[in-house]
């Protein structure tokens, strides 16, 4: 029973766009009031750090009276009920107020009751968490009320849902608060998510099909993959096309050559399960943003390892980020660890990386391309990160790879 309940809050909450804190707030505590048959209720969002945290009113509801028209701020104090929530983090029941027990920390205040006439009864107060049981807000449900509408006490079987939804409601909330400060960008990338949606429902389709619908599949997913980049297409071609010039130098069979070209499009698959905000990012990234970004290699590698036919591509996906010499993400491998498609579609990718504009620099010709690739820069370290005899192969043949750039360029017409 939990679990259709919990279901039914997460799919009336995920009903309609996530705009604001507080447009989510009225949403959640008018689901909550519908599952407890609360007459009113009020959700606070915990804000402010030290002696200055506080608990702000973020949506008032009340079906008997007209509910306050301001919203109002309450300390982080134990001897008020959300008070005493936010400070400990435990879920109240309270079946009357006007029998609290005195040994108990905290009192009802009866200020709005007796402003307005209004006749608070039971009480059923929860913390909103974080999964690692941060307490970012408070919800408060107030009467209860059975089949005659008259005010009864809160089911605490009720109790058995509240963590699972607090930690999931606490997480939406945070993640709404955030989002607040770029919302013109987040309405942008709404539009890109459907884009993305539409073309990995049409992968699905044909991924069972011929081997050419197959092929197709594959340059479909690498392309969703990247909807946000609009150089994406020409990417994606470009470094297929590196690197099987790359592996052909290397002396790998031409049925490997052949197969690295078309898997060498999906190594950045994985981005798409990465929170577009953090990808999207002007400026550095904090350590919880890279751990986000990083883990790109591994869904990458969840999304592709599925099926046979797409091992190699989960294996670029899953290593085209680890260095020669160690330190590179997910596993720290080095040397000959790292398998040699990996090692391939990383010098392919990064070259292509050094001559494309980003929004943190300008896009560089060949000549200062190789020279770092060679040389290094502030970011670059070649003999930490790449293959020596791969890298060798590039020096010696990187008039191949400015061919490639320069035949897009003008298949482009720039």
């Amino acid at each position: 029973m939990t679990g259709t309940l919990v279901q039914e809050f997460l799919e009336f909450i995920d009903a309609v766009p996530r705009r604001s804190v507080a447009g989510l707030s009225a949403r959640v505590l008018l689901k909550c009031r519908q599952l407890t048959r609360a007459e009113a209720g009020s959700i606070f969002i915990l804000q402010g750090r030290g002696a200055a945290r506080r608990l702000e009113a973020t949506s008032l509801q009340n079906d008997a009276v007209a509910a306050p028209s301001a919203l109002f701020v309450i300390p982080i104090d134990p001897s008020s009920i959300a008070g005493h929530v936010a400070a400990t983090g435990e879920t109240v029941f309270i079946d009357d107020v006007a029998t609290i027990d005195p040994a108990l920390p905290y009192r009802f205040n009866r200020a709005f009751d007796e402003r307005s006439g209004y006749r608070t009864r039971s009480i059923l107060c929860f913390p909103l968490t974080t999964v690692d049981g941060k307490v970012i807000g408070v919800v408060q449900l107030i009467n209860s009320l059975g089949p005659a509408r008259q005010p009864v006490p809160f089911d605490r079987h009720f109790a058995e849902m509240v963590a699972p939804v607090s930690h999931i409601v606490g997480r939406v909330v945070e993640r709404a608060a955030a989002l607040e400060q770029i919302a013109l960008r987040n309405r942008r990338l709404a539009r890109r998510n459907k884009e993305l949606q539409a073309e990995r429902e049409r992968v699905v389709r044909l991924s069972r099909e011929t081997e050419e619908a197959f092929m197709m599949s594959v340059e479909l997913l690498a392309r969703a993959a990247e909807v946000h980049d609009a150089d994406t297409g020409s990417h994606i071609r470009r470094v297929n096309e590196y690197s099987y010039a790359l592996a052909g130098l290397a002396g790998l069979p031409q049925v490997l050559c052949e197969e690295i070209r078309w898997a060498a499009a999906l190594h950045d698959v994985g981005k798409m399960s990465v929170d577009q905000a953090v990808l999207h990012k002007r400026g550095p990234l904090d350590e919880t943003e890279w751990l986000a970004m990083r883990a790109h290699t591994v869904h990458g590698f969840h999304i592709l390892s599925g099926h046979p036919k797409l091992a190699l591509a989960a294996e670029i996906a899953h290593c085209h980020h680890e260095m020669w010499q160690g330190g590179g993400y997910p596993r720290g491998l080095q040397g000959e660890e790292i398998p040699v498609s990996a090692r391939i579609v990383t010098i392919a990718d990064v070259y292509d990386a050094l001559r494309s504009p980003r929004p943190y620099k300008p896009g560089f010709d060949h000549a200062r391309a190789v020279e770092i690739m060679r040389d290094g820069d502030e970011r670059l370290h070649p003999v930490a990160h790449f293959d020596p005899a791969l890298l060798a192969l590039f020096e010696a043949h990187h008039a191949r790879f400015a061919e490639i750039w320069d035949g897009f360029q003008k298949a482009a017409g720039s």
